[in-house]
């Protein structure tokens, strides 16, 4: 059962293609904590399939009526193959994050999908890691590449290697929101060690 914890509310973009653990992943640590949070499809479908045609049904579209990013306060990029590049290809969501970053606002992004942040130059300076495939992207763009981390806070960004380091992700967004003492209630109740 959901017990709310914050008033604040967190949107998983979900798109074709994506990485479902990368994203799942959250949406679940989230629930755990009490943190609101919605799958929001990228496409006028609500069901979108992942890279490993796993069907997912949202709880919103971008295309849906009265749909705003105004009710999110940080949006959660995941990765994969083809699910980054069709993220990126999605110019109402890459505006929101240049927007947002410009702005100081909290966003996270997992896997190949930091690649949209520093391709819309907005790693420039900034702490991040990626996925190893992706680094290079990263490091061309002027992130101040950690390669050897899982998950890297540069304050407002949130950003992380691989469905392999999910969880730790995740639980990043809870401690931004929670702290400490929620982040590891959360640990010992998916017996994270």
């Amino acid at each position: 059962m959901f017990k709310q914890a914050s008033e604040k509310r967190v949107a998983v973009f979900v798109a074709p293609g994506l990485e479902e653990i990368e994203g799942l992943t959250v949406v679940d640590l989230l629930f755990r904590a009490g943190i609101p949070c919605d799958t929001v499809a990228i496409t006028p479908e609500r069901t979108v399939t992942s890279s490993h045609e796993v069907t997912i049904v949202c709880k919103r579209s971008l295309f849906d009526e009265g749909f705003s990013f105004d009710d999110y306060d940080m949006l959660v990029l995941p990765g994969g193959i083809p699910g980054t590049p069709n993220l990126r290809a999605c110019a109402p969501l890459c505006e929101e994050l240049a927007a947002r970053a410009a702005a100081g606002r909290p966003l996270a992004a997992i896997c190949a999908a930091p690649s949209i942040l520093a391709e819309l130059g907005l790693l420039e300076g900034r702490r991040a890691t990626s996925n190893p495939g992706f680094q290079h992207v990263l490091a061309e763009h002027g992130a101040v590449l950690l390669a050897d981390e899982p998950v890297v806070v540069d304050a407002n960004l949130i950003t992380s290697q691989g469905a392999g380091t999910a969880m730790l992700f995740a639980l990043e967004i809870v401690r931004h929101y929670l702290g400490d003492e929620a982040v590891g209630r959360v640990r010992e109740g998916v017996v994270l060690r």
